[in-house]
């Protein structure tokens, strides 16, 4: 089975993998360092009575945190603006969710719409419960506006190897960038609990 994250199809999921090892790094670094510190502390035997302050290990202990939360925090921030940054889209797509399938529509070109449907016949071309009847085309290298709505309850659209995941909230039309830069298949599912059938709407 595949543990890892997809292989990204955007260069925000490029960013958001390397920021994952980035976090995974310094995880380990305080894993380690904290789990030698509570081993060590079985054999201590407790003999320095004299101790009775350490300001520079309190100093430590207080400024490495900080600085390890800094390194944590400059590259989520800037992730986190690249990801709302919406310019000038070069088009724009708009899916509806329902339940349990999706709508699309492509207001760029006279109005084109269509409805998706999970396969509900199997098929050897096909993978099981990720294939639909009406595939979503998308241009590569293109930057492409993503609206996302509902009619009924909030839906997600999520796509996790271009690293997009907007919900669907009925009423209101929300917004991501979108930037595909490798052709292929790609595959989602709705990613919030949306009903009976919510699995059997595939992306």
């Amino acid at each position: 089975p595949n543990i890892y994250l997809q292989d990204s199809a955007s260069p925000l999921m490029e960013q958001l993998i390397l920021f994952h090892d980035h976090i995974m790094l310094i995880l380990m670094m305080i894993v380690t360092t904290v789990s030698y510190i509570m081993i060590m502390l079985f054999f201590n035997k407790y003999t320095d009575r004299n101790l009775l302050e350490g300001q520079m290990i309190e100093l430590i202990w207080t400024v490495t945190p900080t600085m390890t939360l800094f390194f944590i925090a400059t590259p989520s921030l800037r992730l986190l603006y690249l990801m709302d940054e919406i310019n000038s889209p070069m088009m724009t797509t708009k899916a509806v969710g329902h339940q349990w399938y999706w709508t699309y529509e492509y207001s760029d070109f006279n109005d084109t719409e269509f409805d998706s449907y999970m396969m509900n016949k199997e098929n050897i071309n096909e993978l099981r419960l990720l294939d639909v009847d009406n595939r979503m085309v998308l241009p590569s290298n293109t930057f492409i506006r993503m609206i996302v709505t509902s009619t009924d309850v909030i839906h997600s659209w999520t796509l996790p190897s271009s690293g997009v995941k907007i919900d669907g909230t009925p009423g209101r039309l929300n917004q991501a960038s979108l930037m595909l830069n490798r052709n292929g298949l790609l595959f989602g599912q709705c990613s919030e609990i949306c009903g009976t059938n919510h699995s059997f709407m595939p992306i």
